[in-house]
């Protein structure tokens, strides 16, 4: 059976407790919940643009990577979720900063409504 293991770290924003884990190491990969630009000191939404949130986001799924022990350059997986696809580009733009090559496989949607009422979530899967 395999073994499912969870991921805290202070360095990232809260779980909701009793909903879901920051990320869950199995099978040699590392699968980390959607990120808002929250502050881990705080877990308040910082100020800004989606410019700023996106890099909020990439900031603490980093750091929970770190505590899994893996990191972004591990990620082979990401899923971007929207509020507005007229965002895409800016989020684009600080996205693609972040990875090499070869770039992460990623699907981006846009959806209806985001927690906190914030612009961009992502989630990712990584290797250990």
């Amino acid at each position: 059976m395999a073994t499912r293991t969870a991921v805290v770290t202070d360095k990232a924003p809260a779980p909701i407790p009793g909903v879901l884990s920051q990320a869950i190491k199995a099978n040699g990969m590392v699968f980390v919940s959607g990120a808002i630009a929250m502050d881990p000191a705080t877990n308040q939404l910082i100020e800004g643009d989606v410019v700023a949130h996106t890099h909020q986001c990439i900031k603490n799924l980093g750091a929970v990577l770190e505590a899994a022990g893996s990191s972004l350059e591990k990620v082979v997986k990401v899923n971007v979720f929207l509020a507005d696809m007229g965002d895409f580009a800016k989020m684009n733009e600080v996205y693609s900063t972040y990875w090499g090559e070869p770039k992460p496989c990623r699907t981006c949607v846009a959806v209806k409504q985001l927690p906190l009422g914030t612009d961009v979530e992502i989630e990712c899967t990584a290797l250990l």
